[in-house]
């Protein structure tokens, strides 16, 4: 896992909340900074792809561990 600058637990939460939850978190850091969101709803895969796309946000990393999902986001 590369470093972060600020992580984000949004297990538990269905969506459209990890991606409200990761926008918001997202508003607050400097460009260039990394944010690693933890989800556990299987629909975050395609979403943080989406979010990303959309916002031009760079997903560094996504990937599914046990049950869980973690992705790397870099401010842009």
């Amino acid at each position: 896992m590369a470093d972060f600058d600020q992580e984000l637990d949004a297990s538990g939460l269905n969506c459209p909340l990890p991606i409200l939850r990761a926008k918001k978190s997202l508003a607050g850091m400097d460009a260039g900074q990394t944010l690693h969101v933890i989800a556990t709803d299987p629909g975050a895969i395609k979403d943080f792809e989406a979010f990303s796309k959309q916002t031009g946000n760079e997903l560094l990393e996504s990937k599914e561990e046990g049950g869980k999902y973690y992705f790397l986001i870099k401010k842009s």
